[in-house]
């Protein structure tokens, strides 16, 4: 397999942290240390409030990290966020899932772990990089 793909949804979050765009940088920008990735770039967050949906409004941001990428998309007035994190090598999951729901204050998490690559040529990954020229 190619690696894990961590997907939560933390709920009862309060409305504060959600809305705050620096909260959910600084998040971004410490997680990947804590968790053993390489942060390849500062993390892009933004607020969205779209026109046509007034609940439909949050933050969403994301961090690149030399195994992927870790992702997050709040609702404020739902008191929801949802968190990927989606990497080509293990980590520790459940420290990973207790960072996340430590920060976020949530009062309920539902997860899953994705096996993403299943089919990856990792043999022939491993092989190239062992090459000479």
């Amino acid at each position: 397999m190619l690696g894990p793909h961590l997907v939560l949804d933390l709920y009862g979050c309060p409305k504060e942290k959600l809305e705050d765009v620096k909260f959910i940088y600084d998040l971004l920008d410490e997680l990947p240390e804590q968790i053993g990735m390489q942060k390849i770039m500062p993390p892009y967050v933004m607020r969205y409030v779209p026109e046509d949906d007034p609940l439909d409004w949050g933050i969403s941001g994301v961090v690149l990290i030399a195994e992927s990428h870790i992702a997050i998309h709040t609702w404020p007035d739902l008191n929801y966020a949802s968190v990927d994190i989606f990497s080509c090598k293990t980590f520790n999951i459940d420290l990973a899932k207790e960072i996340i729901e430590k920060k976020l204050s949530a009062e309920k998490t539902e997860w899953e772990i994705l096996v993403r690559g299943r089919e990856f040529p990792i043999n022939l990954l491993k092989r190239g990089r062992n090459a000479t020229i």
